[in-house]
């Protein structure tokens, strides 16, 4: 059964602390979690009204990132926000692969389609949009995929860091400074301003961010690993909708044309002068995909 917390009466020894304000339709959050392939739990929350949609975030945070968006989404969708393993609620496993992260997601795919008897679209975002597309070679129950910034490309050593950016990031996270290790990040990749870095800061999804620090450089390590198979891909039939920032200069933007010719994809330049935050910045803009 899953454990049903209704708003205000949170346990005060939770750390990660959810939706904290009441849906639109004022019902409480519902918390489940699903066995993956390995044995790891993977936990997500669901919320809203409406056919279903998984969320996958990227790195480094944790489900409470989607927080801006869920307000334009739940009115329409039965929103399944999971936490990736090895951060929030989630487990984790004795080592890691970016192949078992594909059979979580699959996982809970699967559980939520069983739940509600029909296909599930599934939205991943930078990291998690790669591990998304890999869930969807794993399972049939994938009905739409939306993938902002993040997928299998032909030479994923592209979406290895500048130079020197991953040693500091262990670096500091040797010193136990995660705090640091996500600024560095977002500062390294995407040029933040000190302006865009303390809005970000004072997000509610900081806490979640700086908890996951430890998993960064692994999963970044991973994504140099998730080539696109072309074989493989071969059983993902579902429509693929690939976003990106209209100015952005993520490395996978550079491969949206091989997708369109080899895959059931459009691509969809979005958000001006904006790349990888697009449910921080412009929320309600997605809404629509």
């Amino acid at each position: 059964m899953p454990l049903i917390v209704s708003y205000g009466t949170w346990p005060k020894n939770w750390r990660y602390l959810a939706f904290t304000r009441r849906g639109r339709f004022g019902r409480g959050v519902t918390w489940s979690r699903v066995r993956s392939a390995d044995g790891t739990e993977i936990a997500y929350w669901t919320s809203g009204t409406g056919p279903p949609l998984v969320l996958v975030h990227g790195a480094p945070a944790d489900h409470t990132r989607w927080r801006p968006l869920l307000p334009h989404l739940e009115p329409h969708r039965t929103v399944h926000a999971m936490d990736r393993r090895g951060r929030g609620e989630s487990g984790d496993g004795p080592s890691y692969a970016i192949a078992r992260e594909y059979e979580d997601v699959a996982a809970v795919v699967d559980k939520v389609a069983e739940a509600t008897g029909s296909g599930v679209d599934v939205y991943g975002h930078s990291h998690g949009g790669i591990v998304a597309f890999g869930a969807a070679t794993l399972t049939t129950n994938v009905r739409k995929l939306v993938l902002y910034e993040g997928w299998p490309v032909p030479d994923p050593t592209v979406y290895a860091l500048p130079p020197g950016l991953e040693e500091r990031m262990d670096a500091l996270l040797a010193v136990g400074d995660r705090d640091g290790v996500v600024e560095a990040l977002f500062r390294g990749v995407e040029d933040m301003s000190d302006e865009d870095m303390t809005a970000l800061k004072a997000a509610a999804s900081w806490p979640g961010r700086v908890a996951a620090a430890r998993t960064v450089t692994r999963e970044i390590r991973g994504e140099r690993t998730a080539l696109l198979d072309s074989r493989v891909a071969a059983k993902v039939t579902v429509p693929v909708l690939l976003l990106t920032g209209e100015r952005s200069a993520d490395p996978a933007k550079q491969w949206s044309r091989l997708w369109r010719q080899h895959f059931r994809t459009r691509a969809s330049w979005y958000s001006k002068g904006r790349s990888t935050l697009p449910t921080f910045w412009h929320p309600k803009r997605l809404r629509g995909t």
